[in-house]
């Protein structure tokens, strides 16, 4: 019984206190209610405050902008006013300007109107004027204008055919001279060719080799033998398919001698290495500057000169080694001196002076090809610089015709040198020269107009040259073969003489069928 009225007084206060937390929480949530809208009431109002200030400042933001385009429009409605009223006073003046422009062009066609009439009329006049003295000249000569023309006409004919009678006589005479020099010059050439001792003016030396294997030697590994021998000479080796021989090529033929000399001792002594290479080199070298010493002693104890500057007699002794059209300049040298020394004692002149400069005439020669300048220039300078007679000096710089000589003994020099290189059999033209001279003969032939093809034939001394028919005629064969004549003997030197043979053939070709 008492466990059941605990039972019922606790069912009791469960129910009374769920009863009570209800009310409590409802009464909390009408609260949080009550708050939330006053809540939100206060955010709509805050709301529609600010987008009423919103609102407001927009409006103005934009009442703002159409005053600031209204203005640009505005502004630029004026300034297109201001161009197009600065185009249209342009255009006025410019109309104004063809106006005036027009005006003076009508008042020009007027003036030349004028003067056309002018001169039509002053034509006319003239025409009158001309046929009145036509007429005036008839009457006076008693002959009409044609027979006036045929007079002359026949005394014109009359005057050419003397004149030319006088030029065929002046031509003839210039021929029999030009026949006779020609004549003198091919026996002249003719001599040259029996000539037995004359030296070949070359640029290149060949060193003959015991084997082909030898030029792999001299090369050497990756090419540093031969690297060695062209940097300690100067001179260029040149090592082609030519059998058992090697080229060497400068324009120094010192260095040249030197080159031939240390390559045929390096072949006799076969170690062929760049210390080695080097050693040979300094001992050419040696031999050659020795050699040079005791040509150019020689030669100045040969020919009698004494007081001479050792330099210079060390350049003389270089001129061993130079040729200059396959004559060797110190045998050229020394022959100018004697020749020199003969015609001034024949002259009574100074023979001493007439061999030192005679012997230095050429001096220039060997160091041409180190120094700028001409030969005769360089050899001038060399004796100024050691202290040579003045009258030596200015017979080393005239004997060219570059100045004018100052004594008979520098024309005494001209004239020797001039008789020591003309002499039979002194010079001889290089392969070279005479290539070029062939392929200048067909180059001069084909630069006339109608020439079709050119030939150099009889090594150098023709030129066959054929024209094209329908541009030259046959009269005008003779003229271009004096043209052509003319312009080799203006731009070539060449000894005797050389035929220009034109020709001109006109071939007609049918077929019988």
């Amino acid at each position: 019984m008492d466990v059941l009225w605990y039972v019922l007084v606790a069912v009791v206060c469960i129910a009374a206190g769920g009863l009570g937390g209800y009310f409590y929480r409802r009464n909390i949530a009408e609260a949080k209610t009550g708050r939330a809208e006053e809540t939100v009431r206060q955010m709509i109002d805050d709301a529609q405050k600010r987008a009423e200030a919103l609102k407001k400042e927009t409006i103005l933001e934009a009442k703002e902008e159409i005053h600031r385009q209204r203005t640009d429009f505005d502004r630029e409605c004026r300034d297109r006013r201001n161009e197009l009223q600065r185009s249209e006073r342009r255009v006025l003046q410019r109309e104004e300007t063809l106006d005036k422009k027009l005006d003076s062009l009508e008042q020009r066609e007027q003036d030349l109107d004028k003067r056309e009439t002018d001169i039509a009329a002053v034509e006319e006049q003239t025409r009158g004027l001309h046929e009145q003295q036509i007429a005036e000249l008839e009457r006076i000569s008693a002959l009409t204008t044609d027979e006036a023309r045929q007079i002359l006409m026949t005394n014109v004919e009359r005057d050419a055919r003397h004149d030319a009678a006088v030029l065929v006589r002046d031509i003839e005479a210039k021929a029999k001279e030009e026949a006779e020099r020609r004549a003198r010059s091919i026996i002249s050439t003719a001599i040259q060719k029996c000539a037995a001792d004359h030296v070949a003016e070359t640029t290149v030396s060949v060193v003959e080799l015991p084997n082909d294997e030898m030029k792999g030697r001299i090369i050497g590994r990756e090419g540093r033998n031969i690297r060695t021998l062209e940097t300690a000479t100067g001179v260029d080796l040149i090592i082609d398919d030519t059998p058992e021989a090697v080229i060497l090529s400068s324009f120094d033929p010192v260095r040249r001698e030197v080159a031939r000399i240390a390559l045929e001792k390096l072949i006799l002594d076969g170690r062929i290495h760049p210390a080695r290479i080097e050693e040979m080199v300094d001992k050419a070298r040696r031999e050659i500057d020795s050699q040079i010493r005791d040509a150019g002693e020689q030669t100045v104890f040969q020919v009698g000169i004494h007081g001479l500057h050792h330099e210079l007699v060390k350049l003389l002794g270089r001129l061993k080694f130079r040729t200059s059209y396959g004559q060797n300049v110190l045998m050229h040298s020394i022959e100018v001196a004697n020749l020199a020394g003969v015609m001034a004692a024949e002259l009574g002149a100074n023979v001493a002076l007439a061999k030192r400069a005679g012997l230095l005439h050429d001096i220039g020669k060997a160091v041409d090809h180190e120094i700028e300048g001409s030969h005769a220039q360089i050899g001038g300078d060399l004796a100024k610089k050691y202290r040579e007679n003045n009258a030596v000096v200015n017979a080393i710089l005239a004997h060219h015709g570059d100045v004018e000589p100052n004594t008979v003994e520098a024309v005494l020099v001209q004239a020797a040198d001039a008789i020591s290189a003309a002499r039979p059999g002194a010079r001889r033209e290089t392969l070279e020269n005479y290539i070029k001279r062939l392929e200048k003969l067909e180059e001069i032939a084909d630069s006339f107009a109608g020439v079709e093809k050119s030939f150099a034939i009889q090594a150098g001394r023709e030129v066959r040259i054929i024209v094209k028919p329908e541009v030259v005629s046959d009269a005008e064969t003779t003229l271009v073969a004096r043209d052509i004549c003319r312009r080799i003997e203006n731009e070539l030197d060449y000894p005797g003489q050389i035929k220009v043979n034109v020709i001109r053939e006109t071939r007609a070709t049918d077929y019988a069928k």
